[in-house]
């Protein structure tokens, strides 16, 4: 049967004796079978190692918005106090100025009702003590100008005094050289009259006359030295009396100077004092403005951070989260260090929302089901605290592409991609298994800065 000996079976027993369970077995061509499709699928392998592959770089992330304003915040009260009464709930939907939060005072200073007319009144008397000070102070400017004509007319008599003593020496000193002549004439007829009456040509009556002439010349010339000393002497105290006039009322133009500098500081002074008050009533009005927390913008309540009436918060404490409403809805993806070199702005990123089920092909992106568009905005200059750097990706969807979600909220998870150049399968796997960083057809062109 198997046709194992050398003595063969004669064919005509096969005929007569037909073998039925022979003929059912696999025919003995399957290996060749096999042989082929295995290098039909090597040779569609090969193939498929040329086809084009889309390099690119993969990250994690999560939904946030493009502008700083639209990110949430915390809502923060400007001054300290006590909580009145809450006007929200968490998740109530605010428009911008709405109230949020009542507060009442916990600072002594402020306890007072009637503080706003009690600082007016004080501002009426410190403007009423200005006014006064402002009269004080005109008063001593036409005190200053009276003492100053009031020095001019005391110099000018003065000085006409001393004018009148130099013209009234010269005048005696004039004199006084006359009764000196008549003096010294009066001496030299004595001693012809002497001679004269020695030789007999005068009688003792006229000596004794001409003796007595001299002597009456000599009391004059006396009386009009003494006469010239006082009036020297009338001189010098004209002059004394010149500079004396000076310093008086430069002593008394000074004091009034003095006085008008303080009453000038005391009038800077008030000012000041007038411009705190004034100062003061402008924040006591705005202080009381605060009491009322108002949402800066319009949004949703995410959370309370205070709670409880009378429980007191400090200025510039958080109470509340907010989340802006219609964000710009953008995505922050952090990539490794060494994959930042190959990103530039405007470079394509394919994203994979948490919660919206996805197919992704990522070297085929056209074949991707689930994914949506975008583009990168933003790269940061340094990295975060994990040592990766964050991109920015704002919405850019294909022809083919749906729009993002309205659903998506601010900080969802996120998966994306980068998309670099087309490559081979093969470098790609070859790159894959060695740890190569993935390569760019040319050098990316530095940002240009703004």
């Amino acid at each position: 049967m198997l046709n194992l000996s050398n003595q063969r079976v004669d064919e005509a027993l096969f005929t007569h004796y037909p073998l039925k369970t022979l003929r059912t077995l696999p025919q003995p061509d399957s290996g060749r079978r096999l042989g082929r499709w295995m290098l039909g699928m090597l040779l569609v392998g090969l193939c498929v190692m040329f086809l084009p592959w889309q390099q690119n770089l993969n990250g994690e992330g999560t939904v946030t918005a493009l502008t700083p304003q639209d990110r949430p915040q915390t809502i923060q009260n400007a001054i300290a106090g006590r909580i009145e009464r809450w006007k929200i709930q968490e998740g109530q939907y605010v428009k911008k100025g709405d109230t949020m939060l009542v507060i009442s005072e916990i600072k002594d200073e402020y306890f007072d009702p009637r503080l706003p007319q009690r600082l007016d009144e004080q501002l009426d008397a410190k403007q009423g003590s200005l006014e006064a000070t402002d009269a004080k102070i005109s008063a001593l400017d036409g005190q200053i100008t009276a003492l100053k004509t009031g020095l001019q007319v005391k110099l000018a008599s003065a000085r006409n005094k001393i004018r009148q003593s130099e013209f009234k020496v010269t005048s005696d000193s004039t004199d006084l050289l006359a009764e000196r002549k008549n003096y010294q004439i009066a001496l030299d007829r004595l001693e012809r009259y002497e001679k004269g009456y020695k030789n007999g040509l005068f009688s003792l009556t006229d000596l004794e006359s001409r003796r007595l002439k001299v002597q009456q010349d000599y009391a004059k010339v006396i009386a009009w030295e003494n006469k010239l000393n006082v009036s020297r002497q009338e001189l010098v105290n004209a002059r004394l009396d010149l500079n004396t006039i000076q310093a008086d009322y430069q002593e008394k133009i000074a004091k009034a100077l003095s006085d008008r500098s303080s009453a000038v500081s005391y009038r800077a002074e008030a000012d000041g004092e007038i411009s705190k008050i004034r100062n003061k009533i402008s924040s006591v009005d705005v202080r009381r403005g605060l009491y009322v927390v108002r949402a800066p913008q319009d949004g949703y309540v995410v959370r309370s951070l205070k709670f409880g009436i009378g429980e007191t918060i400090k200025e510039g404490e958080s109470i509340a989260s907010l989340q802006p409403a219609n964000p710009s809805i953008a995505v922050e993806l952090y990539v490794r260090a060494m994959d930042v070199p190959l990103i530039q702005r405007g470079r394509e990123v394919r994203i994979q929302f948490d919660g919206w089920p996805a197919i992704q092909f990522s070297g085929w992106p056209t074949v991707a089901v689930g994914t949506f568009g975008g583009e990168v905005a933003v790269i940061d200059a340094v990295s975060s605290v994990n040592g990766k750097y964050r991109l920015l990706v704002r919405p850019k969807a294909r022809p083919s592409d749906q729009p993002w979600p309205k659903q998506l909220r601010v900080g969802s998870g996120v998966y994306g991609w980068v998309m670099l150049d087309d490559v081979p399968i093969w470098y790609e796997i070859w790159r894959q298994l060695n740890g190569f960083p993935p390569s760019l057809k040319e050098e990316p062109k530095e940002e240009k800065k703004a």
